[in-house]
């Protein structure tokens, strides 16, 4: 056996190893990958650092909120809605909403940043953190004047909704850190009473969905709902074509890309894609604005939904299984009603019918509301029907004794009296793995139940969480 000292590389293993060295210098002289950023899309922000930040920023700049409101603002040459528009949303929400939000009032055109300040400080204060007004260097904006005129729009129109593009955008990434849902409105519109609530309630119903946009309203840019870690794909999509379409387009074909299967036909694309843009019926914004903030432009446009009335009430519900004996009426489900999207609508309900909310876990339940009956159909009221609970345990203190019992191990906690059932919940009951409406005597007219609401017990273990069913 020879010595390991002897052994000596062949000259082929050299020449290989020689070859690697070489090979590998080279990959290392090569500079790396470039990932694409913004700065692809807008070369002409490299020469400005300054570029990204606002150049006008007024407010204590909150953070940590359920949700955002973005509105941007441009200079109307016949007339300004921003003052109604912001009264409207301002005077709307509760004192506990206005510390749970914030609006961002964003001027695309930064020599009028001075006056909108002026003008909302005149009524309101920057000091509370509900309002921020902010505005971009004018550095951040490319050149806009050569650009391509596409889809019949002309060359003033292109560079309007070029420039609507990029002002979306900033105001985006100015947003993206600040809460957990983005509004986009306009400064041209009123609120519906309510609408935070509504908005947020029914955002928090759909949190175990995968949707992307909720929209609550039918118009274009108007009353649209993002969730905060999706910002940064809108804006990088919007920013790859800015100069091509529209934003209410762009976003269409973010969900096209998505979810949309080019062998399959366009109905089942657009199925696919409502799996992600959710429609909340009715409206929450209407648009008032005659004058477009494109010179010349009027726009008689108004969102027939928003005159409707709101036919039942959103309340956050623990999870649960539902199920009712009742006939149901144009798919007016005890299924949506539960998930606050609709009302539940039953014809006559008789003798032994039944509606019931089976909880995944056991809850405390403090206290519950059921109300019957809705703005168009105020007669389809609930009557002659209990409300009964079944406990987790068997066992407890005899304040239980007071209550009827029925053969099924319920206990009869209240009924319903014009129309509404309301109560407290003995504590010696919790915690409860069902709620159940019974019928006791036939109904001449049908049914309807336009809310339903719970409040469980705040704990050690869970915290206090509201529901449509059970409060």
């Amino acid at each position: 056996m020879r010595h390991l000292s002897e052994c000596r590389p062949s000259t082929l293993f050299l020449s290989e190893l020689a070859g690697f060295n070489a090979t590998a210098k080279l990959l290392g002289d090569r500079k790396p990958l470039q990932v694409p950023n913004i700065y692809h899309h807008l070369p002409h922000l490299l020469n400005n650092e300054g570029s990204l930040h606002p150049a006008v920023h007024v407010g204590l700049g909150r953070t940590g909120v359920s949700m955002v409101m973005g509105i941007p603002t441009v200079k109307r040459k016949v007339k300004s809605y921003l003052a109604e528009t912001l009264h409207s949303l301002i005077n709307k929400l509760s004192p506990e909403e206005k510390h749970d939000c914030v609006i961002i009032v964003f001027v695309g055109e930064p020599v009028l940043a001075s006056i909108v300040i002026y003008n909302i400080n005149n009524v309101y204060t920057f000091s509370s953190g509900l309002l921020e007004v902010i505005s971009p260097p004018a550095s951040y904006y490319p050149d806009l004047k050569d650009l391509k005129e596409t889809f019949g729009d002309s060359r003033e129109r292109v560079r309007w909704r070029t420039k609507q593009n990029l002002d979306y955008s900033f105001l985006m990434m100015y947003a993206v850190s600040k809460g957990v849902y983005y509004v986009q409105l306009e400064d041209d519109i009123v609120a519906k009473p309510n609408y935070f609530a509504t908005m947020k309630n029914f955002a928090l119903q759909l949190s175990s969905e995968d949707w992307m946009i909720l929209e609550f309203s039918q118009l274009g840019f108007i009353g649209k709902m993002f969730q905060a870690p999706d910002l940064n794909l809108i804006v990088e999509f919007i920013l790859m074509f800015y100069k091509e379409k529209p934003i209410d387009w762009l976003l269409d074909h973010i969900l096209w890309v998505k979810v949309c299967n080019p062998e399959k036909d366009a109905k089942h694309c657009e199925r696919q894609k409502s799996s992600l843009r959710v429609r909340f019926r009715p409206s929450l914004f209407q648009h008032v604005g005659l004058h477009s903030s494109l010179a010349g432009k009027i726009q008689k446009l108004t969102d027939k939904d928003f005159l409707k009335p709101l036919l039942h009430k959103i309340h956050v519900n623990p999870p649960a299984e539902v199920s009712t004996s009742l006939k149901v009426y144009q798919g007016h489900t005890l299924e949506k009603t539960y998930l606050g999207e609709d009302f539940f609508w039953a014809i006559n309900p008789t003798a032994g019918d039944y509606v019931l909310f089976k909880f995944d876990k056991p809850i405390n339940i403090e206290r519950f509301l059921f109300r019957s009956g809705n703005q168009e159909h105020p007669g389809d009221r609930i009557e002659n029907t209990t409300v009964e609970i079944l406990p987790f345990s068997e066992t407890g203190p005899k304040s239980k004794e007071k209550y009827k019992r029925t053969d099924d191990r319920f206990y009869r906690v209240g009924q319903f009296e014009k129309g509404v059932a309301e109560g407290a919940v003995d504590t010696s009951f919790n915690p409860v793995v069902a709620l159940r409406l019974s019928v006791v005597q036939d109904s001449a007219v049908w049914a309807i139940l336009s809310e339903g609401v719970t409040m469980t017990m705040a704990n050690e273990a869970e915290p206090k969480c509201g529901s449509p069913f059970l409060k």
